[in-house]
């Protein structure tokens, strides 16, 4: 009697432990998930460059239009997105680039070939 006793505690153990163990996988895998989402949703540069309030200004290579409108999620959206590209890229018909201060951005019509 003793000995069965002894190996249901010991079963209950083993329980306990195979349910903490479930519990510490499943709040892994949780953390898991919330991860995946934020990296997607960052991920996800959606931004209408139209949308952008742009200024005419003048620079060394000619006119060329410019923007820090820091509360437009298009120009947060459309920043990271050139932040991403090493600080210049091409959107659409333009090449876009951020200038070393970091929180404006400039674009200029491409020059069409042929």
């Amino acid at each position: 009697m003793i000995s069965s006793k002894i190996g249901a505690d010991e079963k209950m153990a083993g329980d306990e432990l195979a349910l903490e163990t479930l519990l510490e996988f499943i709040n892994a895998v949780e953390a898991g998930i919330a991860a995946v989402k934020q990296r997607v949703k960052e991920a996800k540069q959606v931004y209408n460059i139209e949308a952008i309030k742009w200024e005419k200004a003048q620079g060394a290579n000619g006119e060329y239009e410019r923007c820090e409108d820091v509360n437009s999620p298009d120009f947060k959206a459309l920043l990271r997105d050139v932040q991403a590209h090493g600080g210049k890229m091409t959107v659409g018909n333009y090449f876009v680039w951020c200038f070393r201060n970091g929180s404006v951005l400039g674009r200029k019509l491409r020059k069409s070939r042929g």
